[in-house]
């Protein structure tokens, strides 16, 4: 028997799909936004149940269910598969597709063509790209000048994370939080229309915000931002360790699948399943001509 909490799931068949204009919306009136990771359909289809706002087909499904020990290994041919069936699953949350690393940073027109495919390919509203410098804030005004919505991320940008000294904290000391301050409003003046702050000092995160006057969403920096995204597998257990510092678990699913499988293993090899419950029944006399024409095979 699971110990995890029995949550009420709730299910408005009143709800409206969510607009950019509702999360500024969200953002003026205070009110707290939601986002997760989804990476196929039965995830897509819990974040839609459970109403939240937001949903990111993010490329932490490079490590999180492709088995690579980075994101950077991840492509635009694996995102944009992962992104069709994330679309199918949901009716209200926005959705937004990761850029890869590599399918960006080239030229404007890279990303351009890159952010149109994750629209006209796999439904997504908007698009989401690393890093606030001046190569990442000039892709995202090309992006936003083509007509499509982007979310920008600084602070611990994970597709570069080898050159932020690996996966740890950032803006801890006053110049790396003024780059982390300064790329955030260089995005906003790019036309973002919302930024992820992840792993940085909740205090940075508290004093940017007077100066943010669009969507921002944390993730390990504080309760200051208007908004929370967790990976899906994170904060459901559907890995292995704690992971980061700033996961909240809501589950151990791992634990829960590995008990299920195992204890079906079990039961094939004392011969417990399948039982005489799990088969089709055929009718004696189809049976008896069946056996009869068995005889006569060769």
């Amino acid at each position: 028997m699971s110990s995890t909490p029995q949550v009420q799931v709730p299910r408005d068949p009143g709800r409206l799909p969510m607009t950019l204009p509702l999360l500024a919306e969200k953002k003026r009136l205070g009110e707290k936004v939601v986002m997760v990771t989804a990476y196929d359909y039965p995830s897509a289809r819990a974040a839609d149940a459970a109403g939240v706002d937001v949903v990111l087909v993010g490329d932490s499904a490079a490590t999180t269910i492709l088995g690579h020990s980075s994101t950077t290994p991840v492509d635009t041919g694996d995102m944009l598969v992962l992104a069709r069936a994330v679309r199918r699953g949901l009716t209200t949350p926005l959705l937004v597709g990761d850029l890869p690393f590599g399918s960006y940073e080239v030229s404007d027109e890279q990303a351009v063509t890159t952010a149109l495919r994750f629209v006209k390919e796999a439904g997504c509203e908007a698009v989401k790209l690393e890093g606030g410098g001046p190569t990442s804030v000039a892709r995202a005004r090309a992006i936003v000048n083509a007509g499509i919505p982007v979310m920008g991320h600084v602070g611990l940008t994970p597709q570069t994370s080898t050159a932020l000294g690996g996966w740890k904290a950032q803006g801890r000391t006053a110049a790396a939080a003024a780059r982390i301050a300064q790329g955030a409003l260089d995005l906003q003046a790019a036309g973002c229309f919302a930024i992820v702050f992840e792993a940085i000092p909740g205090a940075i995160a508290e004093a940017i915000m007077p100066r943010m006057e669009i969507l921002v969403i944390g993730i390990g920096a504080g309760a200051a931002t208007d908004g929370q995204v967790l990976v899906f597998h994170d904060l459901l257990g559907i890995r292995d360790g704690l992971g980061p510092r700033f996961v909240k678990r809501y589950a151990n699913l791992q634990q829960e699948m590995d008990a299920g499988v195992a204890a079906y293993a079990e039961d094939v090899r004392r011969e417990r399943y399948p039982g005489p419950e799990h088969g089709y029944s055929i009718d004696a006399a189809e049976l008896e001509d069946f056996l009869a024409a068995m005889a006569e095979l060769r």
